[in-house]
């Protein structure tokens, strides 16, 4: 009989089973070593008192404290007195828990305990970042959680912070809702996966952006969703005359990602008008719609949307921090209710602290004051990272940097954009491949650049490596 289980890691369950000759102390101390060997218990980690993994487990203080000088006799444990018991540091590295090296596409992740590097997409100039009312918003969030009732939360997330994103909607991106249509998400992602399993669109077929980012792309067709790439072109995409084979687009229309460039008017009115006549969805990813680097922003398309036929989707990754996992879906107001139960049992909104954390920062008229400084840092950062690899890059190298917060280098055909992308990342160069966003066959050769991070001290010596990775 399984007696209880007892987290030791986010990793580790021990489990304690009364139904084998094997005694519990023996039991504890084996599926402790294994874990300890193996790396699930990592060195250095420090472990459950044996009073409270006794307490956990229903056996006596006395077995779990055995236990524990079993693992100290084979020096798997250190014990520091008041301190605690740790896992020695002095252990060997489990064969099967080294790196295994890269088992997603080449290119297109970063890693995940270091960064971000330099050129890398998708992440803020966290030396930009405005730290002191940041850590103000979080302090006096952690004080408000510490004194609110031990209720459960809205699913939807907490209505003063759906409020501000509501009220930011309206102001930045021409969209007038409801605090009730807003939902907040984990990310982009958490939103995608919201609509595409409340709307239960498995089975069915998507238009996407072509090119466009290659994780929308496998997130629908690992829900069940066949993609239909549609060229986009200097206006934005464009849906094929024969328009019958799907009811769902994903798009990009503020920035295209990655190229850039803002959906034509004439192409948003056709891209609404087909979703309207077609009993149509609409996924809008306003991929850093707000961080437009030249003129005044575009509206969203969802702001248009006279039929309720879009689904909005932002984020606060690109603008705030990607640690959040903090996002936003606004939904048409027939479908409130749907979502609302959708998300109430399977995709409830994410810690509270950090909602209020947010809602306090946007609340001070931080959010739309860093939004502003952010543009004008960014466009001087993207001119004199044009300029440094205007004087760095071979002729046969083009480079695109209308619009977005990146730069495209296009390469000569011959060229292979994920090996290169590859050999720029281990020299900490954080470039992504372009034919990675493309779905069809012989895509463009080139790399995508990040201008966030990029730095005046040190863009044409980082530029020069480049280029050096380019020619070698």
């Amino acid at each position: 009989m399984l007696n209880d289980v007892v987290p030791m890691t986010d990793k580790f369950l021990l489990a304690v089973n009364r139904d084998t000759q094997l005694s519990v102390t023996q039991q504890i101390f084996r599926g402790m070593r294994d874990a300890i060997l193996k790396g699930t218990l990592k060195q250095g980690s420090r472990l459950s008192s044996w009073q409270d993994l006794a307490a956990q487990l229903g056996v006596s203080r006395g077995t779990v404290k055995r236990a524990y000088d079993l693992l100290r006799d084979e020096n798997l444990v250190e014990t520091k007195g008041r301190a605690g018991t740790w896992v020695s540091t002095a252990l060997p590295v489990s064969p099967a828990l080294q790196h295994p090296g890269p088992t997603e596409p080449a290119g297109l992740f970063y890693d995940f305990d270091v960064g971000p590097q330099y050129f890398q997409l998708g992440v803020p100039a966290y030396d930009e970042f405005p730290t002191k009312p940041w850590h103000t918003a979080w302090r006096r969030a952690i004080a408000a959680e510490a004194t609110r009732p031990q209720i459960y939360p809205d699913p939807r997330g907490i209505s003063s912070l759906r409020l501000e994103v509501a009220g930011y909607l309206a102001t930045a991106r021409g969209i007038r809702c409801h605090p009730d249509q807003v939902f907040i998400t984990s990310g982009f992602a958490g939103a995608l996966g919201i609509v595409l399993n409340a709307m239960e669109f498995r089975g069915q077929a998507a238009y996407v952006e072509e090119p466009g980012f290659p994780r929308t792309r496998q997130a629908l067709e690992q829900s069940g969703i066949t993609t239909i790439p549609v060229p986009v072109d200097r206006d934005g995409i464009g849906l094929p005359r024969s328009t019958g084979a799907a009811r769902l687009a994903v798009v990009t229309p503020g920035q295209q990602a990655p190229l850039g460039m803002t959906l034509s008017s004439d192409r948003r009115s056709g891209l609404l008008r087909w979703a309207a006549d077609a009993d149509g969805w609409i996924i809008e990813d306003d991929y850093a719609g707000e961080l437009q680097l030249s003129g005044h922003a575009a509206p969203s398309l969802a702001s248009e949307d006279s039929d309720g036929r879009v689904f909005y989707i932002g984020s606060f990754s690109k603008t705030l921090s990607p640690g959040l996992r903090l996002g936003f879906l606004v939904v048409p107001p027939s479908l409130t209710a749907r979502f609302g139960r959708f998300v109430g049992h399977l995709a409830p909104a994410g810690p509270v602290v950090a909602q209020r954390a947010v809602q306090n920062f946007m609340s001070g008229g931080h959010f739309l004051r860093h939004l502003r400084r952010m543009k004008t840092l960014y466009a001087e950062r993207k001119s004199i990272l044009v300029e440094a690899l205007r004087q760095e890059l071979h002729p046969a190298v083009r480079c695109e940097f209308e619009g977005a917060l990146s730069v495209r280098l296009f390469l000569p055909s011959i060229a292979n954009d994920v090996a290169i992308a590859t050999s720029a990342q281990r020299e900490g160069l954080g470039v992504l491949p372009i034919s990675a966003w493309y779905q069809g066959r012989n895509p463009p050769q080139g790399l995508l650049l990040g201008v966030a991070n990029v730095r005046a001290r040190t863009v044409s010596a980082k530029c020069e490596m480049l280029a050096r990775i380019l020619a070698s």
